[in-house]
């Protein structure tokens, strides 16, 4: 849907992409292994540990480094091998700037928040998936409470650390329309109050639940500051998007593609619904 912003965007966060792709590959492989493993599972435990951290860390960089946009330049010089000549193409945007122009003190505080929140969502799912009383579901417990407050902080410090470098969030968060946005930051903390009180009562599935709606109204709120940017300052959805006649194929095949996708993840959900003990858990495997 948005040619341009991929190709521009993947060459400014190729970086931390690779991070995030790496640990995301390390955590498949190190989990088959560990199983099988006689003398090495201690080197396939740290592995998954560290696949699991650095895969949010990576996207976390590069979702802080979309926030604050990228140099953009027109013009490139391609050469014709057959003839040896150069075309220019004027027209054609691309990516002007180092490779670590996304490395800034934003970026990485957003890598750290993103390891956060993914360590709050992966408590929560243990704490609902094991048996309350396992040493699974207790460890879990532990650092589930003090990702929670780490999260709740880490929303705060976003916000305000957002609304001092970025003019294009202050001027929505205090523009005409500012009581929406309080409203909004009202419910964001309703829904994280009320996963921390059902996590409590030991209604973990239901705090999982109101820990995803966290995330989605965060979502929603990001998108709606940049609008009508897909990349402040550097790409608007209209600017970015794709001739109507792609749009529309693009549509008509989401439309009848994400039903599918979303009866196939239900279907998991519903066949793994069952709670479990460590020891039924390594007897199942």
């Amino acid at each position: 849907a948005f040619p341009l912003v991929y190709g521009s965007a993947f060459n400014y966060l190729m970086i931390p992409l690779m991070f995030a792709l790496w640990g995301v590959i390390s955590r498949a492989v190190a989990f088959e292994f560990h199983v099988h493993a006689i003398g090495s599972k201690r080197f396939w435990g740290w592995m998954f540990a560290l696949g699991s951290l650095l895969a949010p860390f990576g996207a976390g960089v590069a979702l802080g480094a979309v926030l604050q946009g990228f140099p953009m330049k027109h013009g490139i010089a391609a050469e014709n091998v057959a003839g040896a000549h150069a075309l220019a193409f004027d027209l054609v945007p691309h990516y002007s700037g180092a490779a670590l122009t996304f490395l800034t003190p934003f970026s990485i505080w957003t890598g750290f928040g993103a390891v956060i929140a993914a360590s709050l969502a992966g408590g929560l799912y243990l704490c609902a998936r094991f048996v309350p009383g396992d040493v699974i579901h207790e460890r879990a417990k532990k650092w589930t409470n003090a990702f929670s407050l780490l999260a709740l902080a880490g929303i705060v410090v976003t916000l305000i650390w957002s609304y001092a470098i970025f003019p294009w969030a202050a001027a929505k968060w205090t523009g005409p329309d500012w009581w929406v946005w309080l409203i909004w930051f009202v419910v964001i903390l309703g829904f994280a109050y009320k996963s921390m009180m059902a996590h409590a009562n030991q209604r973990d599935f239901v705090a999982l639940l109101w820990g995803e709606g966290v995330v989605a109204l965060m979502w929603f709120a990001m998108w709606a500051t940049m609008f009508p940017y897909i990349v402040p300052n550097t790409w608007t959805i209209q600017a970015a998007a794709n001739p109507a006649d792609s749009l529309a194929v693009f549509t008509l095949f989401m439309t009848g593609f994400v039903p599918v996708m979303i009866m196939y993840n239900w279907y998991q959900i519903w066949v793994f619904r069952g709670r479990y003990t460590k020891k039924a858990m390594y007897a199942g495997h």
